[in-house]
This record gives structure tokens, sequence and C-alpha cells, in this order.
């Protein structure tokens, strides 16, 4: 009965939550946070993970989280990439390059700095810090989306949030290459040096031209009409899934070329059949995250962090408060952000999906100290947590501020 029984509930949840979904925008509550705690709660019933029928090792943990963060990232990261125009986003250019460039590698820093004092390694802190860098775009974009946020906050801000975690997830995968590397001593560091530039340009390149082959092949099949309405709204979660493959196969990095193609389609693609598609995205995207956080719900480490005890959460404390919002706020001017806005950038920046890909990832390459996904997994549940409920009181605040300096 295990197995109905969680199909029922994470479909009615997702149901509830579908009927609600406009006015899940105003409350402190986010899709990513019920999933997360309907896992917790499934899991401490026997129905998922544990002693239920759905019972998994460590192996098989590992590569369902991995294998499902991987597909939901590339859903995500084509959303985020179709969400504003092209000139937009060209706009941003320079201070996205800052945010990946200082923000998200000071934030590996500082994450794995302060994962030192849990009495981690050095190469282990460094595999930490590097998984906690970068942006996530599922947690992002339920700050940034819906009508709530379109009313309250400037679009330019809307668009370096969104930017910043479409392409730091992807660029996030060579800083822990680079510090798994340094855990494991696996390869010679030219041949690393090598296989990370490829890794970064080979994606750029997949990226560029599925993603233009995409645009031109959909612009003559509707000259043909040969395009169908339903094929055509999700044309673009196909070529994420095309690209993730290719990427793959070439030993490149998927989910930054993902973005990359989306990039690319987006700039020949007309606005009305671009935002058609992206609400398709946004929309298989909003809810696939229910199951995928009943998972990760299910399967944190409950006796791995008691064995760390109180400490971890000083530490989490740390990372929520320190890990970018204070280099976001010195970099106010070079991001074109005056001090609110800084100050909201540097605030959401939550771990998420992005996170676990990473920490799962870097399992895969060998890095198997079970502190890593002990340490990754608190951190996505806190910031889950966290900016869940802080993203709708935040906004409004954001509103209320901005109308009170208003003439």
């Amino acid at each position: 009965m295990e197995l109905p029984l969680l199909y029922a509930t994470i479909g009615v949840a997702s149901v509830v939550l579908a009927l609600l979904s406009r006015r899940l925008r105003s409350l402190p509550v986010t899709e990513p946070l019920v999933g997360l705690v309907l896992g917790i709660v499934l899991a401490r019933a026997g129905i998922l993970g544990g002693s239920g029928a759905l019972g998994w090792t460590e192996a098989q943990r590992d590569t369902l989280l991995l294998e499902s963060s991987r597909l939901l990232l590339a859903a995500s990261v084509m959303a985020a990439a179709l969400r504003f125009s092209t000139g937009t986003l060209r706009d941003l250019v320079r201070p996205v390059a800052w945010m990946l460039l200082v923000v998200m590698p000071l934030a590996a820093v500082i994450s794995g700095a302060l994962s030192l004092t849990l009495g981690l390694p050095l190469a282990l802190a460094a595999v930490v810090g590097a998984c906690l860098s970068p942006t996530d775009p599922v947690l992002a974009a339920s700050v940034v989306t819906g009508d709530v946020a379109e009313k309250s906050l400037p679009q330019r801000l809307r668009a370096l949030l969104t930017a910043e975690s479409g392409a730091n997830d992807g660029l996030a995968l060579p800083l822990v290459a680079i510090a798994a590397s340094l855990a494991l001593t696996a390869r010679h560091p030219g041949e690393e040096a090598l296989h990370l530039a490829w890794q970064v340009l080979g994606a750029v390149a997949i990226g560029v031209v599925a993603g233009v082959a995409t645009a031109a092949g959909r612009r003559r099949a509707s000259r043909e009409h040969d395009l169908a309405a339903g094929p055509r709204l999700v044309l673009t979660l196909l070529l994420a899934l095309a690209t993730l493959g290719l990427a793959r196969l070439a030993g490149t990095d998927g989910v930054l070329a993902i973005f990359v193609a989306g990039v690319a389609y987006g700039a020949r693609t007309d606005r009305s059949t671009r935002e058609e598609q992206d609400m398709v995205d946004e929309a298989v995207n909003r809810y696939a995250v229910v199951p995928f956080f009943a998972v990760v719900g299910a399967a944190l480490p409950w006796a791995d962090w008691a064995a760390l005890g109180p400490p971890l959460a000083l530490v989490a404390v740390g990372i929520l408060l320190l890990r970018r919002l204070p280099t976001v706020l010195l970099m106010a001017p070079a991001l074109g952000l005056d001090r609110r806005e800084a100050a909201f950038a540097g605030w959401f920046g939550p771990m998420g999906v992005s996170a676990v890909f990473s920490v799962f990832h870097a399992r895969d390459q060998g890095v198997d100290d079970p502190r890593l996904v002990a340490v990754g997994m608190f951190l996505v549940a806190c910031s889950t947590v966290v900016h869940g409920t802080t993203a709708a009181p935040f906004v409004r605040l954001f509103a209320r501020v901005a109308g009170s300096r208003s003439p």
C-alpha cells in the first residue's frame, strides 16, 4: 500500500498547491518547502525511504538524487534563460560577470572556511564550499516570479537574480571539480586544467549550436505548418533534454550548455513564443520540485547531523548570513544596485537543487566522506526553510520601503 499512498499524498498536495498557486506567492510558503516537509513526514511514517517499500541503499539514494536533480536543473535553467528578453539579459552582462567571477568564488571560500570549524579536512571543506556556492534557480524562481514579485521588484533586479542563478549552476561545476581534485589528487594539474576548459568552452559551443539550430528548425516547421501547437509548447523542454544528453556525451558541463542553449534559442525567437514556452517550462519546474524535495526530505541524514552536533547549526547560520550578503552589499556600485536592492539580492542566494546536484556529483567523482552529504543536505534544508518563509514577506517589505521613498 505504500506506493499508492505515496502517489496520492504527493498528487493531492500538488493539486492543492496548483489551485492556490496565485495566493501562494503572497504567503511564507513555497512548493519546495511543502515538498521537504512532506518528505520528512512520509519518511517518519515509513512510506518513503527508511523501512518502507521504497527504502533505498546509499548507492541508490546517491543515483536517485544525482539524476533527479540533474533533470530538474535542466528544466529550471532553461526556464531562467527564457524568462527575460535577450536585450534585458545583454544589459546585465557586466553585473552577472561580477556575480560569477567574484561573488560566487567568495561564497565558496566563505562557506568552506566556516565548514572548517566542524573539523573537516581542508580539501573536504573546499568541496563543501564549492557545492554551496551557486544560487539555486528553482528556489530563486519562487522569489522573482508571480504577480507579487512582478509588481514589487524592479525588472532589472529580477532579471539579475534569474540570469545569475541560471548561469552559475553550470559554472559552479568547475569549482566542484577543482575542489574534488584536491581531495582525490586524481588528475595531473595540467590535465585537470584542460578538462575544465573543455567542460566550459565545449558546453558553450554545444549550447549555441543546439539553441540556434532548434530556433531555425522551429521557424521552418512553423512556416511549413509541420509544428503542432502542443509540441511547440514543450519544445524548449525537449531542447533542454537533448542538450543535456549531447553535453554529457561530449564530456562537457550539461547545465551550462542548457542555459546557453536557452539564451541562444530565445535570441532567435519572437517574444510571444518565448513567453508561451517559458510559462510551460516554469509550470513544469514549479511542480516537479514537490516530489523532488519530498525525496530530499526523506533522505536527510539525521544520524550524521547528530554526530556533528550543535556546531553544525552555528555553521549554517554563519553561511546563510555571510556566504554572499556582505559581498553583494560591498559590490553594490559595481553591480548597479542601490543598498536596498543589494541587500535583497545578497540575501536571496538560496541553496537547493543545484547544491544537491553538486554534492552528489562530487560523490559520483569519488568524494565519499559522509560529512559532505551531511553538511550539504543540512544547508539545503535550512535554506529551503529560511528562504522559503522569508521570500513573500521580504518582497512585500521591499515594496513598502520603495513606496515610502517615492516622492
